[in-house]
């Protein structure tokens, strides 16, 4: 049956990415520092590689429906490939930063471009209401697994190039060279699904971003979403890795090895969260989920011990993802069948505006062991706020 195929494709499209993207994070910002980027200049390029992809998404998005959703999935796997060429290519900073612009590059491990919005709408066109917020949380915990193991792969890799007596930046080159190959693939893949993921009746509304009934609620979740995301780009997966490899001295295998557990954990968080979602309801458990696990990132750096932080790290990624699949199936339900696609675009963009605006911030403080305690701080304490804020503006909706 197509449809059951093209759930299969978008499950293995999920993979394929998050593995790409757990791959690169581990090693992209030691690469730029291996090519000579100072920490203020990598933080930029983070940011702009975030903000680049806002305008990308929100453009994409917005339009795949009448563009087509295959050919606009084609598209962002074919700017994966392209911005990681360059990157390999050379380690001129201009150069580097069009390609971040322009290109789709993930510095956090998490989702960027228009695939995740795209990719959950086609989902929610062929499951029962009742059970999307399963669905979704089978597609997280796929993708955290990905992600996970892609994490493992790079440092595992990097390690052995290292031992077998290849120079930092050849080695990290490696990672991002198959991560530009795993875009290709992404193309391919994406070009295998059928007709039937196409939006049935291409939108045409004349309003805001092809929004219409659902502006007020998109645009009250999307300013909470870009809160939430600011927070969490102030301690992005790569610069993380970065910060124990320069507060412990942990290797990139050990490095693999740490963010493929925390990504396992994540994984099984959300997959928990479809159960807990039944009885508590999709709000309740997006924001009482979320707050304790902000109180521990905010206890990541003041653990003496490299075992007391990973500890304190791995409990924090054990519950901090049970909101992601509640939160994408509480999007869906919130709007009109016909603007979901705009939406979830919508949405996606105001996380992704809201961590680019952090690396710039955040990363020379990650890097500076003085003040390295900010950050963690910062985004705990401001993912606080974002609970509390999200469950007073539609506790009654």
């Amino acid at each position: 049956m197509a449809r059951d195929r093209d759930v299969a494709l978008l499950f293995a499209t999920r993979v394929v990415r998050l593995f790409a993207y757990g791959f690169l994070s581990i090693v992209l910002v030691l690469y730029l520092s291996a090519l000579g980027l100072d920490d203020r200049r990598i933080g930029l390029l983070l940011t702009l590689t975030l903000a680049g992809d806002v305008v990308l998404s929100l453009f994409l998005t917005t339009r795949s429906d009448v563009m087509g959703r295959r050919w606009t999935l084609i598209a962002g796997a074919i700017l994966m490939a392209a911005a990681a060429v360059v990157f390999a290519a050379t380690n001129v900073f201009v150069l580097l930063v069009l390609a971040a612009t322009i290109g789709v590059i993930s510095p956090s491990g998490n989702e960027v471009g228009p695939f995740l919005a795209i990719e959950q709408v086609a989902l929610a066109e062929v499951a029962p209401d009742s059970d999307r917020t399963s669905l979704y949380a089978w597609y997280n915990l796929v993708g955290s697994f990905a992600t996970a193991a892609g994490s493992l792969a790079a440092g595992l890799f990097s390690e052995i190039l290292l031992r077998g007596g290849f120079s930092e930046t050849s080695s990290y080159r490696s990672a991002i060279i198959t991560y530009a190959a795993l875009g290709a693939l992404l193309a391919i893949l994406f070009r295998s699904l059928s007709p039937a993921v196409e939006a049935p009746v291409a939108a045409s509304h004349p309003a805001f971003f092809r929004l219409h009934r659902s502006r007020g609620v998109i645009l009250r979740l999307s300013s909470l979403f870009a809160l939430d995301s600011f927070a969490g780009g102030l301690v992005i997966q790569s610069a993380m890795a970065f910060w124990f490899h320069q507060r412990f001295g942990v290797s990139p295998a050990k490095l693999g090895a740490i963010f493929f557990g925390a990504n396992l954990l994540a994984g099984v968080s959300a997959l928990a969260a479809a159960r807990i979602a039944r009885r508590f309801g999709l709000l309740n458990t997006m924001v009482f989920t979320h707050l304790p696990s902000n109180v521990l990132l905010i206890a990541v750096p003041f653990m003496p011990t490299l075992a007391l932080a990973l500890t304190v790290l791995l409990l924090r990624f054990s519950i901090s993802q049970m909101d992601v699949p509640t939160r994408q199936a509480y999007v869906i339900a919130a709007v009109d069948p016909a603007e979901r696609t705009a939406a979830a675009g919508i949405t996606g963009v105001a996380r992704t505006a809201g961590a680019a605006l952090a690396p710039v911030i955040a990363v020379p403080l990650l890097l500076t062991l003085g003040h390295d305690w900010i950050p963690f701080v910062a985004a705990g304490l401001l993912k606080i706020v974002y609970d509390l804020a999200l469950l007073r503006a539609f506790r009654s909706a």
